[in-house]
């Protein structure tokens, strides 16, 4: 399994809006500088997260986006699912119909565990845990 740039920007525009709002909402232009991605590719990208109820978007001259939900509960399955869909290393896994095979096959339950085990590091992860995560590594840095 790659992740695309789809899971990947919108992780890191969720952590940079965890990071930067206060009471305000953020400009999507400012996450994108700092992010280093195109400001149109965002917008894309906050479509289902504003759909979900994960982000939040406010018109007008104080307008940008702001979480729609504390950082603790949103987790990043919840965001990988959202925009990469569903976590499988091959097709069988999740539709066995597709190989006649698949009731038979041991290499299936492994490719199967390791589904398991992506999706229990993802659920076990929150937006919460990512900000700690990234001021540690701020502190690291300095």
């Amino acid at each position: 399994m790659k992740l695309t740039t789809r899971g990947q920007y919108a992780t890191r525009a969720l952590l940079d809006l965890a990071l930067h709002q206060d009471d305000e909402p953020v400009l999507l232009r400012d996450i994108a500088n700092r992010q280093q991605f195109s400001q149109q590719y965002l917008e894309h990208l906050i479509t289902p997260l504003i759909a979900a109820g994960i982000m939040t978007s406010t018109r007008g001259r104080n307008g940008g986006v702001s979480l729609g939900r504390l950082p603790e509960d949103i987790g990043l399955d919840e965001v990988i699912h959202l925009l990469e869909g569903s976590v499988e290393l091959v097709q069988c896994v999740g539709n066995p119909g597709v190989c006649h095979r698949s009731h038979l096959c041991a290499v299936r339950d492994v490719w199967d565990e390791l589904r398991k085990a992506i999706d229990g590091v993802l659920q076990s992860i929150t937006l919460r845990d990512l900000v700690e995560r990234q001021k540690n590594k701020d502190q690291t840095a300095k």
